[in-house]
Order: structure tokens, then C-alpha cells, then sequence
């Protein structure tokens, strides 16, 4: 159910991302080369392939995002630019459906090698998303036409294949899952399911990373060479300069595990078959589409014995192995996750992708299930793990998002590997469908952002929501049915609120607030998703009808659990969805990694001159210094600075 942003925080983002950020992603796509490799596929024009083996996929992405950010912000400018691109990638696709100019550069008599490392049916997957959401947002046919072939080339070279023939990077599963859902054409669903089925299914999966690794090797110094021929006969062409990547403080044995990870298959979630995968492992983004897909599977087949994996697998993540900024993945190197409570601060990776990946999740298990935790959790995510990866100008973002920054790590316009901004700006341009859901007799409120929205029950039923988070407290619902209708409206309550201060009223009259449920194992991180609930509001409802929430934010402490290493004596500070982090900009003559902060001295305050306007929270150290505080997604917006979310007591 796709609703509209009025106003207010989102609104804000979501302007910068459709009238600055795609435009940037472009520019950038363009002068790394990344277009023009598609024109050289095409047989166009004569150059060097630039970027990875898997850089279709960020073109890709960049055409599923303008699209979705067409469907709200249409524009000449966009449009011409998504057809051109569409019409390029049908000139460049080959007359059987295949698309992989990595291959039809440089290895043409190839097609579908080292599936666990190249990314060829990754690539493919994002072609069909984005085919799939440009004909959603303009009914055109064009992209849908091109995806289409490339899933039938798919399904005619892998249906009834073996446990070998699994991709290494999940994604195609999700996108087959979309075509089917917009096609109703039944091959898609079995391609998405024989690939979800399989994995972990292979007994001589280290065997073949062995080999595969070899291949990739060798591919890769074959194309060295002919580039350095290229580029001994082209003197004048000068190759596209990416920034340098953010530094990623390693454990001393990260190289080892990664290995052991990559050779026992949980690195690519190809350790056991997906009904014994009750603990995340591996590639946090990888684990994170694969569980999307597979609650995806889920809702469309009613396989229901797809879902307690799928519920441990969150639950382990939840209460283990996840930052206090909903962030997952602790290991740089391999991008993934470490053991139960390995949650150092500093060696943090939580790529923005896998805080995207894990809110596709954790929206595929409420519509699944109706549970408000994981509602709550996709919030948590989206203010703080997700939004700190696009800064407030929407030219510069975060790949890595460490809760600890001693240096190194600062926003850029654009990396070697830039899956993180057009997954943003994707993700941006379709909150507006995460906001409500609807059944025959109930309509649920997962978000409070400032929308509005038409539910079709017996009788249209309009609704529309003014919000003042993330800044301030209040919120107001007006339900509008078209006619006297019965049905059953569910608040989410959020994990963060007090229900002693918190007050909901209909028409006025005050609603009791449901205390959270009591449970049995702590977090690792202090924060609880589980804690939220629903407020079900069952009446006759008439137009105008109003439900007022006033949650009085006001700083809460956070404690991580005695089982995570260096956390003794520190504590997080949040405010409503927000967690908040001291920056050295704000605090210039304070030692922000041995301060020690007065926990009654703190209280927020709204800074009109501050980021544009924000809430930030102000209190005192045991010395006496003054300490600013602002949100965690906001850090680095002025230049390279320090940072830390986890402060003394």
C-alpha cells in the first residue's frame, strides 16, 4: 500500500534525494565508467571496461531508484535520462536475454562461471528490479520487456539444476519474486524457489570456492594485462580516480576467519539448507536479501515451514549480534557478522546496505507475521543505521558506519564499490509504502512520518498522519472513511516510549497504554525492539475522527549486555528512534573518548541554527565541560571529524 509524504523530516530527505542525490549517483556512474561499459557491450563505442566484474549492478540500481523517485517526483530531466539508459541496456543486451558486460567484453564465449564470486545472476537481479519498478511507476513497458528476457534466460539455464548452480550473492531471488508478483507468470516463483531450496545443499561447496577462487584469479590477471595494453596504446586516456575507501580498523585474525568462513559456506549462507539457518552468519547484506526472499517465498507459496528459521535467525540477531544503531555486520574484511556479543564499537563495518537489507527483512516479517517488533526494529534501522549513510546534501555518503570513528572514516562522493547510494535513494523513494498495511477488517500504522493514504475496506477509509518526529513528540492520526465504517485501526507502540509519561487519546478521550511484554534474554546492545507492541483501537469510526499521541521525548540510557567486551562503565544516549553520538566538531576541547557525562545533568533542546535545525542534547561532564550531543546519522556532515556513540559514566 503506497502512501504519500506531506511533510516534515522525510519529506525534507526525500527532496534532496530526488532533486540532488540521483542526479549526483549519475554523474558519477558516468565518469567512472560505468555507462559508457554498456555502450562498449553494445559494440558502440571502443574503451576499456572499467570497475568490478559486478558493476552493472549499481546502473541497475541507480534506473530502479529514478524510477521510484519518478512515481513521486516526476521531472523531464529524470525521465529523459532513465530512457536513454533503458534504451542503451536494450541495445546492449544480448538477442537470448543474458546481460553481463563483463563477460561480453572481455570473455564473450563465457557466461554464468563462478557464480559464488562474480555476481553474474546478482547483476541479473537488479536489471529485473529495476525493470520491475520502472513499469510500476510509469506502466511503460520498455525496462519490464528487457528484465522479462533476462528472467527467462535465467529460468531456461537454471530450472532443475543442482545445489551448485545457487548464487553466491542473494538477490535474483528477491527480483524473481517481484517479477512473479507484477507478471503472475509461475517459472519466476519456481526459479526463486529451486534457488532459495538449494542452498547449503552442495557436500563439496569448499572444493568449489577452491576452484572458483583460481578462476576468478586468473580471469582477473588476464583482464590486467590486455588493460595495461589498452592503456600503453590510448596515452591520452586518463582511468576515472575513486576516492579512497574509509578506513576499517581489523581484528589481528580476520583474514583466517574469512577464509574459514568463505571454505564452510556460512560466508555465503551455503552452509546448511535454509530451514536450519537459525543464526546469522557470514555477508551481513547476503544474509540479509536471502532471509528477505525467504519470507517472501513465504507470504506467496504459505509455506509456513519456512518461518520459525526465519524468526531464530532474527531473534539470534536481535538479542546477539546487532549494534545499538541497529547496525549488523562486525567484521570488516568479510562485511559480516562475528560471534554472540562481538560488538566492538571501533571495528564496527555495518554497511549501510545491510542495515537497507535487514529493513526489506524485517518488513517482509510484519506483513508475514503482524508483529510490531520487527515494524519497530525497520524504524530503529531507518533513523539510524540506514540514514547515516547519505548526507544531508545527498552528494556524500557512509559505506562503513562504525559506533567509534578515532579517524579515517569520513563521507564521499563516490566509492570503488558504490552499492550503498542508489540503495539509499531506492529505499528513500518507496518509504512511503512502509508506512501502513491493510486487511479485510484491520488497517496498521507502522511508522509515524507525516502521510497520507487510502485503504480500500467495505467502504474507502482515508488517512492521514501529522508528525512532528523525529524532532519533537507529538503525532496526529484523522481517520476519514467514506461512510460509518467498523474496523480495528493498530498503533504501533514503539519500543523507546514511557508508558508513564506517553498519552493517546481518540476524540479526546485517553487511551491506557499496554505495558511491553517481559523477556527472557537481555540484548547486546541494550536496545529491544521486542518491547513494542500494538494499541488496537476496535470501533465505529467516523470522518474526522482523531488519535492524538504525545510521547514527551526526553533522553533515555541505553546499557549493553555484561557479555560484550569494553562496554563496562559506558552507556548510549537516545531520544525517541534516535541514538546519538558525541562528535568532536561539537565538543573541540572536550576528550570525547574519556569523558565522563552526568547522566541527570542531560536534556535536549531544539537548535534551529544547528544541521539545519535539530534536536541535540546538551549536558555536563564530571569536570565540568559542557557536551553536545547530536543524532548519530547526522555525524560527518563537516568534515572529517571524531566520533563516538558509546559515552563514560
Amino acid at each position: 500500500m503506497k502512501s504519500k509524504i506531506t511533510s516534515g523530516f522525510w519529506h525534507d530527505r526525500l527532496k534532496v534525494n530526488a532533486q540532488r542525490a540521483i542526479f549526483h549517483q549519475w554523474e558519477q556512474l558516468e565518469a567512472s565508467g560505468c555507462i559508457e561499459n554498456f555502450r562498449i557491450a553494445a559494440g558502440e563505442v571502443d574503451g576499456f571496461r572499467e570497475g568490478w566484474f559486478f558493476a552493472d549492478s549499481d546502473a541497475h540500481k541507480w534506473l530502479d531508484a529514478a524510477s521510484r523517485i519518478y512515481a513521486s517526483f516526476p521531472t523531464p530531466e529524470l525521465a529523459s535520462i532513465m530512457e536513454a539508459y533503458i534504451s542503451l541496456i536494450a541495445r546492449a543486451q544480448q538477442p537470448d536475454g543474458y546481460l553481463f558486460t563483463y563477460n561480453q567484453i572481455h570473455f564473450p564465449n563465457d557466461r554464468w562461471k563462478n557464480l559464488q564470486i562474480e555476481h553474474e545472476l546478482y547483476c541479473h537481479g537488479h536489471l529485473i528490479e529495476a525493470g520491475v519498478s520502472h513499469y510500476q511507476a510509469t506502466t511503460r513497458t520498455e525496462a519490464l520487456t528487457i528484465a522479462r528476457r533476462a528472467a527467462d534466460r535465467i529460468v531456461e539455464d537454471f530450472s532443475d539444476k543442482g545445489a551448485q548452480y545457487t548464487p553466491g550473492h542473494e538477490e535474483i531471488e528477491i527480483a524473481l519474486l517481484r517479477l512473479y508478483q507484477v507478471t503472475g507468470h509461475a517459472p519466476y516463483l519456481n526459479m526463486a524457489r529451486q534457488f532459495i531450496e538449494q542452498r547449503g545443499r552442495d557436500p563439496f561447496f569448499a572444493l568449489s570456492i577452491i576452484r572458483q577462487n583460481a578462476s576468478v584469479d586468473a580471469r582477473g590477471k588476464y583482464v590486467q594485462q590486455k588493460r595495461q595494453e589498452y592503456l600503453a596504446a590510448h596515452p591520452t586516456f586518463k582511468p576515472f580516480q575513486v576516492p579512497p575507501g574509509n578506513a576499517a580498523k581489523k581484528p589481528k585474525n580476520a583474514t583466517l576467519r574469512w577464509n574459514l568462513s568463505a571454505l564452510s559456506g556460512k560466508y555465503f549462507q551455503q552452509h546448511a539448507p535454509v530451514r536450519k539457518q537459525t543464526v546469522p552468519v557470514g555477508h551481513s547484506v547476503r544474509f540479509a536479501y536471502l532471509e528477505t526472499a525467504i519470507a517472501m517465498l513465504a507470504r506467496e507459496t504459505g509455506d509456513k515451514s519456512l518461518v520459525p528459521a526465519l524468526e531464530q535467525a532474527w531473534e539470534r540477531m536481535v538479542t546477539r549480534r546487532m549494534y545499538v544503531t541497529g547496525g549488523i555486520g562486525s567484521l570488516p574484511g568479510m562485511e559480516g557478522f562475528g560471534n554472540d556479543y562481538e560488538l566492538d564499537p571501533e571495528f564496527a563495518y555495518a554497511e549501510t546496505c545491510a542495515a537497507l537489507a535487514s529493513m526489506f527483512w524485517n518488513w517482509e516479517m510484519a506483513q508475514l507475521t503482524h508483529e510490531a517488533k520487527y515494524s519497530d526494529l525497520f524504524e530503529w534501522q531507518l533513523y539510524n543505521a540506514a540514514a547515516v549513510g547519505m548526507g544531508l546534501d545527498g552528494s556524500t555518503y557512509l559505506y562503513n558506519n562504525p559506533l567509534t570513528c578515532k579517524g579515517g572514516v569520513t563521507r564521499k562522493p563516490w566509492y570503488a564499490v558504490p552499492c550503498c547510494p542508489s540503495n539509499l535513494s531506492r529505499t528513500w523513494a518507496d518509504l512511503g509504502k512502509y508506512i501502513y498495511s491493510s486487511n479485510e477488517n484491520e488497517i496498521f500504522i507502522h511508522q509515524y512520518i507525516s502521510s497520507e493514504t487510502s485503504v480500500e475496506m467495505d467502504a474507502p477509509v482515508k488517512i492521514r498522519i501529522e508528525s512532528e518526529l523525529s524532532w519533537k513528540s507529538k503525532v496526529r492520526i484523522t481517520v476519514v472513511p467514506s461512510a460509518p465504517a467498523k474496523f480495528t485501526l493498530n498503533v504501533r507502540l514503539p519500543s523507546w516510549l514511557d508508558t508513564q509519561t506517553t498519552h493517546i487519546t481518540c476524540n479526546g478521550d485517553l487511551i491506557a497504554i499496554p505495558s511491553p511484554a517481559a523477556q527472557n534474554e537481555a540484548t547486546a546492545s541494550g536496545f529491544d525492539p521486542r518491547k513494542s507492541g500494538w494499541l488496537h483501537i476496535k470501533r465505529f469510526w467516523n470522518s474526522g475522527d482523531v488519535i492524538e499521541i504525545n510521547f514527551y521525548i526526553s533522553p533515555q540510557i541505553y546499557r549493553a549486555h555484561p557479555k560484550v567486551k569494553g562496554h563496562q562503565g559506558k552507556i548510549a544516549i537516545v531520544c525517541g528512534p534516535l541514538v546519538y553520538c558525541l562528535e568532536s566538531t561539537d565538543n573541540p576541547h572536550v576528550d570525547i573518548f574519556n569523558a565522563e557525562v552526568e547522566i541527570t545533568s542531560l536534556e535536549s533542546v531544539f537548535d534551529t541554527a544547528l544541521l539545519g535545525g535539530i534536536t541535540k542534547i546538551v549536558g555536563l561532564s564530571k569536570t565540568g565541560e559542557t557536551l553536545t550531543f547530536i543524532p548519530y546519522h547526522l555525524w560527518g556532515n563537516r568534515g572529517e571529524s571524531t566520533m563516538t556513540v558509546w559515552i563514560n559514566e
